[in-house]
């Protein structure tokens, strides 16, 4: 009875403090992947949507194995109750709220640090490459180091991690476009801060990037 109790206690005292945030959409059709609807048609790019998000929970899934991290997905369209059927009730899930990618991001952060986590990474579901190493890559990059960015080869990325509130990484970036990454890294140094980058994965974005998708 006595190392049942210590056993409680110290579960509460090892309280997690890293988070692990997954920004992601419901996949309805004709709202999601938009840009793959010419090849895909509205329900295929749904479909694929689902299946990329839900590769990507596995992945974290794993991850979560061998770290003890938080889980919360933040999303947007849909309902609490329809993410909830489609993604299970062990995920947290929280909205991504008003503004554009930026404000939410920044907020994302903001709620995590401010909650009391050490070290703080938000991934996409783009990125059929993502793997629990990469993942914890960057969650020891954090360790030592205020960001650490995960760079895609479209000119974004697909994994950003902070251990401190940074708004201006976020404030006055062209999102969507090949210059989200380059700006970024210029206000990064321009603050005096040099990320970390891990290796370059490539996103499924568009109709030219699905034969990546017969590569894994």
């Amino acid at each position: 009875m006595f190392l049942e109790i210590k056993s409680f206690y110290n579960g509460r005292i090892r309280r997690m403090r890293d988070r692990l945030i997954v920004f992601t959409r419901y996949p309805e059709s004709g709202r999601t992947k938009t840009r793959l609807i010419p090849a895909l048609g509205p329900g295929g790019a749904a479909r694929l949507h689902r299946e990329m998000a839900e590769h990507t929970f596995a992945v974290v899934k794993q991850f979560g194995k061998r770290h003890r991290v938080s889980v919360v997905a933040y999303y947007t369209g849909g309902s609490k109750e329809m993410m909830k059927q489609w993604l299970g009730s062990a995920v947290t899930l929280r909205q991504q709220g008003d503004g554009d990618l930026g404000a939410r991001i920044s907020r994302a952060f903001r709620e995590a640090l401010r909650s009391g986590m050490n070290r703080v990474i938000i991934i996409g579901t783009d990125s059929p490459r993502l793997s629990v190493q990469i993942l914890q890559k960057a969650l020891d990059a954090l360790t030592s180091n205020d960001v650490v960015i995960g760079p895609a080869k479209d000119g974004g990325y697909y994994l950003i991690g902070l251990r401190r509130e940074i708004p201006e990484l976020f404030k006055d970036i062209p999102w969507g476009t090949s210059h989200v990454l380059e700006i970024t890294l210029e206000i990064a140094h321009r603050i005096g801060i040099c990320p970390v980058l891990l290796e370059t994965l490539e996103d499924v974005d568009r109709p030219e990037d699905l034969y990546l998708l017969e590569q894994t």
